[in-house]
Order: C-alpha cells, then sequence, then structure tokens
C-alpha cells in the first residue's frame, strides 16, 4: 500500500493507473503528473504528484488529493505561456470545470497500435460522421492494409473494417480529424419509431425490478419530464465515479444499480434502464470529452452520454459529468457542451462482416479479434485546438 497522510487519518491505496495523457510544467523545472489510486476506505482518489528536476531524475517534493471519486477539491488552470497553476472550485468559469459554450473546432487524431498477430486478424473501429451536433472532416486514414466501411443499419454508424496477419505486428492505424462542434440542448427531430428507445438492449435490460425503482423514484411527477429529472437526480445521489475492480465499463444497467459505481457508460446504462421501464425513450452514445482547460494534449479516455425524448423533443443529460461536478447539475440536465466528439451511437451494433463475439456492445475503442478470439489493441486519442476557441 501507498500510505498517505490526508485529513487527520492516514489513507492506504493501491495503485489503479497513471495519467499518460501530459506531464504538467509549472514552470521553474517543477511538473505535476495524476495517479489514481483506491483506497481500502473506499474511495477512488486522484492524486498529484508534484515534481522537481530534469526529464529522467525528477524527484517528488509534494503530493496532494486533487479529487475524491471524480469530484475536484481544486482546478487546474493553463496560462499564456503553457505553464499551470491551482485555482479553487468555488466561483470557477466553467471551461475548468469541463465545459466549452457555444462551438468548439479541434484537430483529433484517433490512432491504434496493433499488437503482436499470431494469426488472421479482423479490426473494427468507429468513423465518426456528421450530424446536427458537429461537422466531421477526415483529413487522413493510414493503415497498413486496405480497409473498406461498413454500416449499422439500425443507428446509422459507419465503421471502418480490415483484415490485418502477423506482418502488421505494431503496425498503426490511425484516423485524423477536423471537428467544428455545436453545445447541444434539447432539440426536436423527427423520430420514425419512437419505440426502437423502448427496446432493450443485452446490458440494458427492461424488467420488474427496474420498473419498480423506476415507479418509486418518481412517485408523484407527472410528466415525462419531470419523471426524467427524478431518475437523473436518482442516479447521481445514487451512484459513484469510480473505474476500478471488475465489471465497471461495460454500459451494465445490472452491475450499476447493484454495485452503485462506475464509469460514464455505467451511469448512463442505469439511468437508460430507469428511463425505458417507465415508457420514456431514451438512447445512448459515445465519443469523446475534449478538455477544455488545454488546447492540445491526449484525451483520457472515451467519454459517454445519453438523451431522453419528453414533450416532443430529445433532451440529452450527462450524468457522469454532474456527479462530478455538483455545480453543474443542472447544465448537465438539459445540455451537452460543444467539446464533445461523437464517434458512434447505440448498442449491440449489427456488422457484416461482424466480430465472432457477436453484436458490439459500443463503439469507442477498436474491436479486434485474433484466430477468432478478442485482443486488445493500444488506443490513443489526442487533439488540438486552433489558436483561438470561438466560444
Amino acid at each position: 500500500y501507498f500510505r498517505f497522510p490526508y485529513r487527520n487519518h492516514e489513507l492506504s491505496l493501491q495503485l489503479v493507473r497513471v495519467h499518460l495523457e501530459y506531464l504538467a510544467d509549472l514552470g521553474g523545472g517543477a511538473h505535476f503528473a495524476c495517479v489514481d489510486m483506491i483506497g481500502t476506505d473506499g474511495p477512488l482518489y486522484d492524486l498529484d504528484f508534484f515534481m522537481q528536476g530534469p526529464p529522467g531524475s525528477m524527484t517528488v517534493t509534494a503530493t496532494t488529493v486533487h479529487k475524491i471519486n471524480g469530484r475536484p477539491l481544486y482546478l487546474w488552470q493553463q496560462q499564456r505561456d503553457g505553464t499551470w497553476r491551482r485555482v479553487p472550485v468555488r466561483k470557477a468559469p466553467p471551461r475548468l470545470l469541463g465545459v466549452v459554450h457555444g462551438t468548439d473546432r479541434f484537430a483529433f487524431t484517433y490512432q491504434v497500435r496493433l499488437p503482436e498477430i499470431t494469426g488472421p486478424a479482423r479490426l473494427w473501429l468507429p468513423l465518426a460522421t456528421s450530424n446536427t451536433f458537429q461537422h466531421v472532416e477526415v483529413e487522413r486514414i493510414r493503415t497498413p492494409e486496405p480497409w473498406q466501411e461498413l454500416h449499422d443499419s439500425e443507428f446509422g454508424n459507419r465503421v471502418l473494417f480490415l483484415t490485418a496477419g502477423p506482418a502488421d505486428s505494431g503496425k498503426v492505424v490511425e484516423i485524423d480529424y477536423r471537428v467544428r462542434r455545436f453545445e447541444k440542448s434539447a432539440y426536436a427531430v423527427r423520430t420514425p419509431d419512437l419505440a426502437e428507445y423502448l427496446k432493450p438492449d443485452r446490458l440494458v435490460p427492461i424488467n420488474q425490478t427496474f420498473r419498480t425503482q423506476a415507479l418509486q423514484i418518481t412517485r408523484g411527477r407527472t410528466t415525462d419530464l419531470a419523471r426524467a429529472r427524478a431518475l437523473y437526480d436518482h442516479v447521481i445521489a445514487k451512484m459513484r465515479y469510480a473505474k476500478y475492480g471488475a465489471g465497471w465499463g461495460r454500459g451494465d444497467a445490472v452491475y450499476a444499480c447493484n454495485a452503485g459505481s462506475g464509469n460514464c457508460s455505467d451511469f448512463h446504462s442505469y439511468f437508460i434502464a430507469l428511463a425505458r421501464a417507465i415508457g420514456i425513450p431514451a438512447r445512448f452514445a459515445i465519443g469523446a470529452a475534449i478538455p477544455s482547460e488545454r488546447s492540445d494534449g491526449g484525451i483520457d479516455g472515451y467519454h459517454c452520454w445519453a438523451e431522453f425524448y419528453a414533450d416532443g423533443k430529445w433532451v440529452p443529460v450527462d450524468i457522469s459529468e454532474a456527479n462530478k461536478n455538483p455545480s453543474l447539475v443542472d447544465y448537465y440536465f438539459g445540455h451537452h457542451p460543444a467539446n464533445r466528439f461523437e464517434l458512434s451511437r447505440g448498442r449491440d451494433l449489427i456488422l457484416q462482416p461482424g466480430p465472432a463475439a457477436g453484436p458490439i456492445n459500443l463503439l469507442a475503442y477498436p474491436v479486434l479479434e485474433v484466430n477468432g478470439l478478442p485482443v486488445t489493441a493500444p488506443t490513443e486519442f489526442r487533439f488540438q485546438r486552433p489558436a483561438k476557441i470561438s466560444r
């Protein structure tokens, strides 16, 4: 265990992961790096390690708790010279809390490095597309082998598919995008069959447990908008943002309900299950949250969100972000900020040809099969904004 004194007691912590997206420069040869650790007392802690010295021989000079279960105790603000300084959460501007209003513009790189391939391999990964809230230009696609574009008929996703072999081990698949994204609020759009968004998914069932819960949570609420807000508040109160242990990160509504913890996919799957159980159409999308507090660098994995249908409009929600930032609870009920990039939407995607394992649960990271078995392919997201961001 890593033992760390905090608030008059000692934490016993185990390493979860080290954030590799960037090493932040504090100026004067000082830097900080963020590390996720799980405490024996239950919470997930983000610790900032402060270091001094040249690369390769840095010495840790201080350690502080930055976040508990995703909720920040302080924020970081990047200065014009590229260095960073700490600022308090209270009265922080939206961009320090992960929100870009209006319009955002950025270049986005999706890079996959193929692992060791010991036999016939097949790879599927999302191809982002333009829609009402994002304009997408594909600037370059680099692959070691010829590829083809697939489509799923239910959700309209575009998917890059290629086959590979042992000679492709260690090679890179890379897609460069240029994106203009718009902040989203409730919107009306022709939806031919809302019943499609009341159907269960493999990991988002509709059962009596969810129906009973949803009816209890929404008791006394008479409109779908009010009932959805009650479900939203319930998920925020019940769930803890923690990417640790077995079962999280699959968008498993039953797991989320039972464990009371997980990541964005688990938060939104739980909400969607509750909403559908009482007749409120709801749907899922996944992509990336583009950091708002800096202008370039790596991105810490995928992010996902949801929408529900009420009063003739689709209403966006981002429940895991609301859970992390209580001051934005009202904002995230009815908005998605402009610093988002949608890669795909829907669950249980059916493609031809498709994976041997069956429909794709959710598609942000690539799906790779070698000899018919799933294999993880290291994936990196990077972004860069132009000098001036439109807000």
